[in-house]
């Protein structure tokens, strides 16, 4: 006996997983990155901190922004196709069918059955079988660009509250060490989330954000140093 079963496929998170991790990701990196450079220029724990919090701020605001401007260009294109599609199937219907009949008979069926697969396909939603199979659109994947900015904004500052509450936490002497290593270590979770959430492979996402987190932070960590000897 065949039992109906409902699949949650992982492509649904997409839109907002990307938004997360690259916020969270930036978070961390930009803000342990700026905590390490100012540190290693000589500065005191009240000024590392003010400079942390500052960064937390104006980068938490410069993600929502970015996102929202970039996930709306798409919005805007995938707006465009569609309204054209709209408009071709309203001038020349027979046309697009015939479109859409090729793209099918492109994935394996007879010239037949691809036509009769596009008449019943156009019947029922037009627009949405071709924004489906010549434009490649869905719901799944469609750009949302409130969800993405909002996303970015709250992971971003959550990533960024991890290092700075290092600067509160390690002693003064050894601030350098102790944010790049608790860093290093919140994003090597991060990787291990991101990874296990998208259902991609555990340790070669955790293994790639880690080593670039700590090529920011240890290239913005000497450059923190020469600009402190040079002052």
């Amino acid at each position: 006996m065949n039992r109906l079963h409902t699949e949650k496929h992982l492509v649904s998170r997409i839109g907002w997983l990307r938004a997360a991790v690259l916020g969270a990701n930036d978070g961390i990196v930009s803000t342990a990155s700026l905590i390490v450079g100012v540190a290693a220029a000589a500065q005191g724990t009240s000024e590392i901190l003010v400079a942390g919090i500052a960064g937390l701020v104006a980068g938490s605001m410069s993600m929502a922004a970015g996102e929202y401007v970039s996930v709306s260009s798409q919005s805007d294109t995938e707006q465009a196709d569609l309204a054209r599609e709209r408009m071709e199937l309203e001038t020349q219907p027979e046309f697009e069918k015939n479109e859409l009949a090729q793209i099918y008979v492109g994935r394996g069926l007879s010239d037949e059955l691809a036509q009769q697969v596009a008449a019943q396909l156009m019947a029922r939603d037009a627009l949405g079988a071709h924004a489906r199979d010549e434009l490649g659109l869905s719901e799944a994947t469609t750009a949302r660009p409130i969800q993405a900015a909002l996303t970015s904004a709250a992971t971003f500052a959550v990533g960024a509250a991890m290092p700075l509450a290092m600067v509160l936490l390690a002693p003064a002497a050894s601030l350098v060490w102790a944010v790049s290593a608790a860093s290093l270590l919140f994003l090597a979770f991060l990787g291990a989330i991101g990874a296990k959430a998208g259902g991609a492979n555990v340790m070669r996402a955790t293994w790639r954000v880690t080593f670039w987190g700590a090529l920011a932070m240890g290239l913005t960590a000497g450059i923190g140093a020469l600009v402190g000897q040079a002052v």
